[in-house]
């Protein structure tokens, strides 16, 4: 299975943000969206990504003052993306052993979709399931 099927299921609403944007309103943001992160887009081009991760981490050194920070001073600039071919298993272990819970699609450079490891893991399960059902009902018939 490929991040195309992930995102045929889950749908291509993509939450983006501009760098010069505060904090607080990427607070406000991932409180509105219940998201865990969001595109930090410059223009067409992706410029970053910030996560409830990089909140706490700007908060925990700078304190309360942060929610006046601008996107730019706290976002990941290296972003790595996936493309709608890959599989589902490349990005969950690419997910996984870098440790990051979000990842853009990207086709031709540009911003399709976003998958996080919620949805990886649970179109993995999925995938678990239809292949166990399909075991039982091959062993019944037999």
């Amino acid at each position: 299975m490929t991040v195309a099927a992930i995102l045929a299921k889950k749908g291509r609403d993509i939450a983006t943000i501009d760098p010069e944007a505060t904090i607080a309103e990427v607070c406000d943001l991932l409180a509105a969206r219940h998201i865990g992160a969001v595109i930090v887009v410059r223009g067409e081009a992706i410029a970053g990504i910030i996560s409830e991760r990089d909140i706490v981490r700007a908060l925990s050194s700078a304190g309360a003052s942060v929610l006046d920070h601008r996107v730019s001073d706290h976002m990941t600039r290296a972003v790595e993306t996936a493309t709608e071919s890959q599989t589902v298993t490349e990005v969950m272990e690419r997910m996984t052993a870098r440790r990051f819970r979000h990842m853009p699609v990207v086709r031709d450079g540009r911003l399709v979709g976003v998958v996080s490891i919620g949805d990886v893991v649970k179109h993995r399960i999925a995938q678990a399931e239809d292949e166990a059902e399909s075991m039982r009902n091959y062993i019944t018939m037999v």
